[in-house]
């Protein structure tokens, strides 16, 4: 280990050099806005490098991310965060931090820790008998039920219930990629509560039923094909295994019974709080730090944190403990967003510049000759980032290239935000690390005693299946 007194001086060598390449030769940065143009490429380095961290960590290092992802984050916050105050006016730094914090950060990991805890309280009990329409029927509800209570809740409310009803098939990890694919992904893209890119395109201003308005047609055509392929992949699978001597079944059938009901309710209050502040607007806010809460945000806020409370209190701790429910994936979940929306907050200055900022050459790749947005670009490079990195950062980089005004996006571009929309939400499927549900599944049904296809493995099942989908899906949209 090297001596502190051996980093003394070294270290403000160091600190200087990046500050000195991060600003470039402009001037200073105008006291009322972090100005992207006066930013260089570097300033994008913690973000990319928090991204990639979370995409490989868990797959290639574990034990080193399991332990340590808290000191990684902070450390990449932090390369964002020190310069930003040193190279910046305090007063924009801080209003530019406490902007990301209250109005971004806090509400998407409120809304996040509610539906995670509300579902996390609802448990199937029970088995069905092995078929290829109970399968298919399963995968078809939890497609459905993404959108209500969210991917991740939708993925734990079901996936053990499906496990449990393959249990006794030699080959089965199809039905556990096929539930990836649908009910951790494609399930997710008609309403905010469904996956959290689009989300936080509510939070910046898009309405709660745009997605269901705008989107509906292509998630059942998308879900529709795919539940096919299913459907004739499980009934090949069945034939398949009729070679083999059957297994015991390990869970015999039983009825199915559905406990913590309560939840339910609490799950209609999530949404409706969110109606709620769309709709209602006293014109009563508070300033903190140079931001402004509106008060209708903040009751939201505060139903999701009730609603939290209130489930821990009336849900039997044996239900959450029979749906493996732990605190430990959105403790997780809410220090790495903390350091995404952190690191994200100089990347989103830079695209804000446009033609005038860093990524001119970026803009150019999604944009006409004519200087138009191109919708079939916006989708691919969407999705493309968020097969291997968070959807919701590259959700959020995205909507910030196509202008970043929900108004617009919602009409005139209305292409565009179907487009980052769909990317963002449907390619997530394409490997394990697309998602945050992805890599949970994994994890349970390797546990489960279930031979999972390895990450390249995966991968061919998503490039042989999604991929001729997507292409289907772009002909036909755009």
């Amino acid at each position: 280990m090297l001596r502190t007194s051996r980093l003394r001086r070294p270290l403000p060598i160091a600190l200087l050099a990046l500050l000195a390449l991060l600003t470039g030769a402009g001037p200073a940065m105008a006291a009322e806005t972090l100005d992207g143009a006066r930013l260089a490429l570097p300033w994008a380095l913690p973000f990319v490098g928090i991204l990639l961290c979370i995409a490989t960590g868990p797959v290639f290092y574990p034990h080193l991310w399991e332990h340590h992802y808290g000191k990684i984050t902070t450390v990449l916050a932090a390369l964002v965060v020190v310069p930003l105050v040193l190279t910046t006016d305090l007063h924009v730094a801080v209003n530019t931090l406490a902007h990301t914090a209250l109005l971004e950060y806090m509400p998407f990991i409120l809304l996040l820790l509610a539906l995670y805890t509300v579902a996390g309280g609802i448990y199937l009990e029970g088995n069905l008998h092995d078929s290829v329409l109970t399968n298919t029927v399963l995968l078809a509800v939890g497609t459905l039920l993404a959108s209500v209570v969210g991917t991740t809740g939708a993925a734990m409310i079901l996936i053990r219930p499906l496990i449990r009803c393959n249990d006794d098939r030699r080959i089965n990890a199809h039905v556990i990629v096929f539930f990836i694919f649908l009910v951790c992904n494609i399930g997710g893209s008609l309403t905010p509560l469904g996956d959290p890119p689009l989300f936080i395109g509510f939070l910046k201003g898009v309405s709660f039923f745009w997605t269901t308005q705008y989107l509906w047609w292509e998630t059942l055509l998308v879900a529709s094909v795919v539940l096919v392929i299913f459907a004739m992949l499980d009934i090949y699978m069945h034939h398949l295994e009729g070679r083999f001597s059957r297994i015991k079944d390990p869970t015999p059938d039983s009825p199915l019974k559905l406990h913590g009901k309560a939840n339910l309710l609490l799950i209609a209050i999530v949404i409706a709080s969110i109606l709620v502040s769309a709709q209602w607007k006293p014109g009563i806010t508070f300033t903190v730090a140079g931001t402004h809460l509106e008060l209708q945000d903040l009751l939201r806020d505060a139903v999701f944190v009730l609603c939290t409370v209130v489930s821990v209190l009336i849900t039997r701790r044996e239900h959450r403990a029979a749906n493996g429910f732990t605190w430990g994936p959105i403790q997780e979940v809410a220090i790495l967003f903390a350091g995404i929306f952190t690191c994200i907050i100089p990347v989103m200055a830079m695209l804000q510049a446009g033609a005038n900022g860093p990524f001119a050459a970026l803009l150019a790749l999604v944009t006409h000759t004519d200087g138009s947005n191109n919708p079939l670009a916006y989708f691919w490079l969407t999705g493309g980032l968020s097969s291997f990195l968070d959807n919701a950062p590259t959700y959020l980089v995205f909507f910030q290239l196509a202008g970043g005004d929900p108004q617009v996006l919602m009409t005139a571009q209305a292409a565009t935000l179907a487009a980052i929309s769909m990317g963002a939400v449907f390619m997530g499927a394409m490997t394990y690390i697309g998602n945050a549900p992805n890599f949970m599944v994994y994890a349970i049904a390797n546990e489960r005693g279930i031979r999972m296809p390895s990450f390249f493995g995966y991968m061919l099942w998503s490039l042989g299946i999604l991929l001729p989908t997507f292409l289907l899906l772009s002909w036909i949209r755009f």
